[in-house]
C-alpha cells in the first residue's frame, strides 16, 4: 500500500484523474470516480482546482432522456501548447500541439551546415519564434524536447552525432542559458517509440520501434518507461555486426546491420544501379508500380537482411509490440508477409508487428507528447490521434 502525507496523496489524486481524462477525451464526474476508485469528495475536490487553472473545462453533452444533463469534463487543449523538435541531418523538423496532443502548426528548415553555432543559433532564434508566438495563453509553450539523431546521455549531454560529426555538447545546457526555459534531449527513436506508445497502443507495457531511415535506431518502452542502459546509450541496434568483415561503418566496425537494413543503403544500392538517376520515395514508388527488376531486387534484399537483424531483436527482447518506421516499407507490397517468410525460428515470439502509420513526423509527435506528460506530471499518457 502507498503512504505519504496529504499534499503526496493529493498529487497523485490530481495525477490519476487528469490521466483519465486524456484517456477518455471528455469524462462525467461520476464516470471519473468510477474509473478512479476515488470518492465524489475527491474527484469534486480536485476538479474544482484544475478548473480553477484553467487545465479543465466543463462541456454540456446533448441528452434526451428524463434528468439532469451530464457535465462532461475535458482537458482545456488549448491552455498551453508543447514544442516538439527534430534535429535531423539536412532539415529541422518543428511540430507545436495541445494539451490534448494534436499537431497545430508544423515547420521545416532545410539545414546546410553541420557547424555547432550555426546550428544553436538557428534553434535559439526558432524557439524564440514559438515562445513568442504563444505567449498569450495561459500556460504559453509548457515544454520543449528535441529529437537527436545520436547518443544522449542520461544527463542530456549530446554525446555523438555521426552525420553532424558532434562529440560531447552541451546544447540543453546552452540553450537553457540563452532561452531561461527547461529544454529536454531525447534519442530520435526513443520518441517514436513514445509515440507509438501513446497514440496508438495504449495497453502494451513492452514496445520497440525500430527507424529505419539514415541508420537504424531502437526506442524501447519497457513497463511504460524508455529502457536507456547503463549511461543512456541503449538503442544502437543499427550497430549489431550483421556480416562480420563486412562494409566498413562510420561507427570503427566491419558489416553493421545499417550497412544493409537502413533505407540510406537502398538509396545508396539504387543510385549506383540507376547511373545518377535522382533517386527519391517517389521515383522509388513509381519503379516498384512500373515492375522494376533492379528496384524490387534491392527491395528484396533490404527485407532480407532487416528479417535477420529483427529476428535477433525479438529474440533478445521478447516484445509485446514491434513497430517498424520506413516509408520504403510503406511503398512497398505485403511487405509484413515477406519479412514473416524470413523468420522461421520456433523461439522468437512476439504479440504483434506493424509499420508505423506516422512516418518521419513520429518523432516530433513523441517530441510534443513527453512535453505534454512532463508539463501535466501524468506517469503514463494515453492520447488519441487528432
Amino acid at each position: 500500500m502507498v503512504t505519504g502525507d496529504a499534499s503526496y496523496i493529493k498529487k497523485m489524486n490530481r495525477s490519476l484523474i487528469i490521466k483519465h481524462i486524456l484517456q477518455e477525451g471528455m469524462i462525467s464526474r461520476a464516470e471519473l470516480s468510477k474509473a478512479t476508485a476515488l470518492t465524489r469528495a475527491t474527484i469534486s475536490a480536485q476538479v474544482s482546482d484544475l478548473l480553477d487553472e484553467e487545465l479543465v473545462i466543463e462541456k454540456n453533452m446533448e441528452y434526451n432522456l428524463v434528468g439532469r444533463k451530464p457535465i462532461m469534463l475535458s482537458i482545456h487543449a488549448e491552455a498551453g501548447y508543447a514544442l516538439g523538435i527534430d534535429l535531423e541531418f539536412g532539415r529541422v523538423s518543428f511540430a507545436v500541439a495541445n494539451l490534448q496532443g494534436s499537431i497545430v502548426a508544423t515547420d521545416t528548415i532545410p539545414l546546410e551546415t553541420t557547424l555547432y553555432e550555426d546550428i544553436l543559433n538557428l534553434l535559439l532564434t526558432s524557439i524564440r519564434s514559438y515562445l513568442e508566438r504563444y505567449a498569450s495563453c495561459r500556460y504559453g509553450i509548457v515544454g520543449i524536447v528535441i529529437g537527436i539523431h545520436g547518443l544522449v546521455s542520461t544527463e542530456e549531454v549530446i554525446h555523438y552525432i555521426p552525420s553532424f560529426d558532434w562529440h560531447d555538447v552541451t546544447l540543453k545546457t546552452e540553450l537553457e542559458k540563452a532561452l531561461g526555459v527547461v529544454v529536454h534531449l531525447e534519442n530520435n527513436a526513443n520518441l517514436s517509440a513514445f509515440a507509438e506508445r501513446t497514440f496508438f497502443h495504449h495497453e502494451t507495457d513492452n514496445l520497440l520501434c525500430v527507424t529505419l531511415y539514415s541508420g537504424i535506431g531502437l526506442g524501447m518502452m519497457i513497463n511504460h518507461a524508455f529502457f536507456r542502459g547503463q549511461d543512456g546509450f541503449a538503442g544502437e541496434i543499427g550497430h549489431m555486426i550483421l556480416v562480420p568483415d563486412g562494409h566498413t561503418c562510420n561507427c570503427g566496425n566491419k558489416g553493421c546491420w545499417e550497412k544493409y537494413a537502413s533505407e540510406a543503403s537502398v538509396f545508396q544500392q539504387l543510385s549506383a544501379d540507376k547511373h545518377g538517376t535522382p533517386v527519391t520515395y517517389e521515383q522509388i514508388h513509381l519503379w516498384l508500380k512500373e515492375g522494376d527488376t533492379e528496384v524490387h531486387e534491392a527491395m528484396k534484399t533490404y527485407i532480407y537482411y532487416l528479417s535477420i537483424g529483427l529476428n535477433n531483436i525479438i529474440n533478445i527482447y521478447n516484445p509485446e509490440v514491434i513497430v517498424l518506421d520506413s516509408e520504403l516499407l510503406r511503398l512497398y507490397q505485403n511487405p509484413l508477409d515477406e519479412i514473416r517468410q524470413h523468420m522461421h525460428s520456433r523461439i522468437s515470439h512476439y504479440r504483434e508487428m506493424k509499420i508505423s502509420a506516422t512516418g518521419k513526423q513520429s518523432c516530433v509527435l513523441g517530441a510534443c507528447a513527453l512535453a505534454i506528460q512532463k508539463f501535466l506530471q501524468v506517469p503514463t499518457l494515453n492520447l488519441r490521434r487528432g
